[in-house]
């Protein structure tokens, strides 16, 4: 990040968007806007931001796998044919019949 690029106030911001838009593009790096000398948002390209969700998305995936080991290891799971017994019994149906 290069400040004096990247830190930008909203109002110069909006005055020169067609310039700022081309900056992101052309360097993909995200433009903090400050109200009042305040960072009060950031702007990223479409590209970046589809990048920012997938790794977030990696994330949360990894970490719910991790969690999954950890109850695992520490006795905190249920085979599944109780699980599917008690779904049964409490809906009062049959899975998979």
């Amino acid at each position: 990040m290069k400040l004096s690029r990247d830190i930008q106030s909203l109002s110069v911001f909006k005055r020169d968007t067609a310039k700022f838009r081309r900056q992101l593009k052309k360097t993909r790096q995200p433009i903090v806007l400050t109200v009042n000398g305040k960072a009060d948002m950031v702007v990223i390209d479409a590209e970046s931001y589809d990048e920012y969700i997938r790794e977030k998305e990696n994330i949360e995936f990894i970490a719910s796998v991790n969690r999954g080991y950890e109850d695992m290891n520490a006795g905190r799971t249920k085979p599944a044919e109780l699980v599917f017994r008690e779904f049964e019994k409490r809906h009062k149906t049959r899975l998979g019949k």
